[in-house]
């Protein structure tokens, strides 16, 4: 496969990411406490998206053994 998929995929969650940290701090800025962990939760999810499709990248583009 091309890597283009790839890079795409993990870039665009890690910017999800650091959009939803953002937001997460926002929200504790305006007070709204019960909504931080829930969105602090997803956006370390999608960083660990983004590595997960990063090793896949990686992994793909080893020569296949049988």
């Amino acid at each position: 496969m091309t890597k283009g998929p790839f890079v795409a995929m993990s870039v665009a969650t890690a910017a999800l990411g650091t959009a939803l940290g953002s937001l997460a701090l926002q929200l504790r800025a305006q007070g709204h406490e019960e909504y931080v962990e829930s969105v602090t939760t997803f956006s370390v999810l999608m960083y660990i998206t983004a590595a997960l499709v990063a090793m896949t990248w990686f992994r793909d583009g080893r020569p296949h053994s049988d």
